[in-house]
């Protein structure tokens, strides 16, 4: 009997250790494989810049920055400027509290050199913070739902039924019915609340062009995502996809796709100042353009045509290679707590105050501008407003007096007596 048990304590023993050994080479596993991502991901610099915000900021090589690790780019030809001007309009219509601003705090702590590009570098416990090391960077998937069915805000097609479980939410301004090659906006920066770990907010804007449940788009403006960069700072990003986020794409350069061009902006790093309630109104210019000679989409941040920050190459699209056929300004926020509660997320968008606040206390959207082929920048002639959760976040296009251009406001709490 005595024999039995000690044989049976000395094979419980050997499972217990054989346990223990196969959780360590898991853990070495999934040691190697955070340090590939990372060395995937951040590519060997020229010169570093510690910023006072304690990003690090690398200088790497132009040509070998990690774009070019894409497929479909082995053998792309890097473009370093468009292969002419977008059109522009000197626009002087802004009162005097508001300020257009493109500053990034790490340019106070140095510059890059010449021939290479600024890229903020990833560090393990951005990874660590991830779903998963596939799913670092990128937006959930979108589940068909109000927004890929947003011409019904213009009454030009019957919209299909609706599908709730869509967990990403926006309150827009939209154009659709022609060919785009180009739109712009001066987006008004606030720092919005982030309620849950995996929340984020935005204000952007979006070229969109495909069907509605694998659209590609292209989108650029401001992001607080503190799983993605780790705080609750308001960033530039830029996001790309070709398939409604299920599989392609990421924000910034956190995957292969966006060549940066631009030595001096750098994306994914925070944007100072900043609006406040009833105080001084601060924006940013985000103009997406195509170049209709190479199919090229280009990215500026700015008004000047030195501003561009890099590009979005024809190959990684299907249907953007050619034009886009929606566009869209305003805001959107991403929680497992919308469409389902209660309770809501209290995640803001915009300024955190719904849109019929206006001018000070609501986010807004100014000089919303289009390209066709025209190669006329213009407003749109078509436009239509609408809101995922409109008792959460409300979109209004507002003509502020006769003869005025509309103003768009987006925004809104969240969680409230409204929104449950």
């Amino acid at each position: 009997m005595e024999k039995r048990v000690t044989m049976l304590s000395l094979l419980m023993a050997v499972f217990v250790l054989s346990d223990v050994a196969d959780g360590k080479a898991t853990a070495r596993v999934t040691l190697s494989g955070t340090d590939r991502k990372l060395k995937l991901l951040n590519k060997p610099s020229v010169e570093s810049i510690n910023s006072e915000d304690g990003d690090i900021i690398d200088c790497i090589d132009i040509n070998k920055q990690p774009a070019f690790d894409h497929p479909a780019l082995r053998n792309h030809k890097i473009q370093m400027r468009p292969s002419f001007d977008h059109p522009t309009e000197k626009l002087d219509t802004r009162n005097e509290s508001s300020q257009l601003v493109i500053q990034q705090t790490w340019q106070k702590s140095g510059t890059c050199p010449e021939g290479t590009v600024p890229i903020r570098r990833i560090r393990k416990q951005d990874l660590l913070r991830a779903a998963s090391l596939e799913q670092f960077g990128t937006k959930p998937p979108n589940i068909p739902s109000a927004a890929s069915n947003k011409t019904d805000t213009l009454n030009i097609i019957s919209p299909p039924s609706i599908n709730n479980t869509k967990l990403q939410i926006s309150a827009f301004l939209i154009t659709v019915g022609y060919n785009y090659i180009g739109a712009q906006g001066d987006i008004n920066i606030w720092n919005p609340a982030v309620d849950l770990p995996d929340d984020y907010t935005t204000g952007q804007i979006w070229l969109k062009s495909g069907p509605g449940d694998n659209f590609e788009s292209i989108e650029a403006g401001w992001v607080v995502n503190p799983k993605l960069y780790g705080d609750h700072a308001t960033r530039l990003f830029a996001y790309w996809t070709k398939d409604a986020y299920k599989t392609t794409g990421c924000f910034d350069i956190t995957c292969t796709g966006f060549v940066q061009t631009n030595p001096k902006l750098a994306l994914g790093v925070p944007l100072q100042p900043l609006s406040t309630s009833g105080g001084p109104q601060y924006f940013i210019p985000v103009g997406i353009y195509q170049d209709t000679n190479t199919g090229n989409w280009w990215l500026k941040i700015g008004q000047n045509y030195k501003d561009v920050v890099g590009y979005w190459p024809k190959e990684l699209f299907g249907y953007l290679s050619h034009s886009a056929t929606m566009v869209e300004w305003g805001g959107e926020v991403y929680s497992t707590n919308v469409k389902k509660g209660p309770p809501h997320t209290k995640t803001q968008m915009g300024s955190g105050s719904i849109a019929q606040t206006l001018e000070g206390s609501a986010a807004s959207i100014v000089h919303v501008r289009i390209i066709d082929y025209s190669l006329q920048v213009k407003y749109p002639e078509w436009v239509g407003t609408g809101s995922d959760e409109q008792y959460c976040y409300s979109a209004l296009n507002y003509v502020p007096g006769y003869m005025a251009e509309p103003v768009f406001y987006f925004g809104g709490p969240g969680q409230g007596p409204q929104c449950k």
